[in-house]
């Protein structure tokens, strides 16, 4: 199975202080021994660079970028970063408002390339709650 994190997952991956940390390590270590692969893509990568600078976890980009990088490269479950071509267009129908927008597009992307979307907010309907 691959996963595609939204950009809480990864941040909860990839930060200690982060309210989830525990239970994304713990869902993390679930896979392990197993086919899966995380997958990020552009979005989710530069919103971790600036949700990882606002949160205060990181001071600056390159200090998150790093960060982040170090995650991919030293996890024992393979890392992908996949091209993202869909547009506006491509928003699931559920859909209407600003705080929708980003799920619903990592969410379609995910469909698209035949992936579960990982995420620890259980309001993205069709995506996989962390538990």
């Amino acid at each position: 199975m691959r996963w595609l994190l939204d950009v809480n997952a990864l941040i909860a991956l990839a930060h200690q202080g982060h309210a989830d940390h525990s239970r994304a390590i713990r869902w993390f270590a679930s896979l392990l021994g197993s086919e899966a692969r995380l997958v990020t893509c552009a979005i989710t990568e530069v919103g971790f660079v600036r949700v990882s600078i606002q949160a205060g976890f990181e001071n600056n980009a390159p200090d998150a970028s790093e960060t982040l990088r170090g995650l991919k490269t030293s996890s024992r479950i393979p890392f992908d970063l996949i091209p993202d071509s869909l547009g506006a267009d491509d928003l699931p129908a559920y859909v209407l408002g600003a705080k929708q927008v980003t799920d619903g597009h990592l969410l379609a992307l995910a469909k698209k390339s035949s992936m579960r979307l990982a995420t620890l907010d259980g309001g993205i309907p069709g995506a996989y709650l962390i538990p």
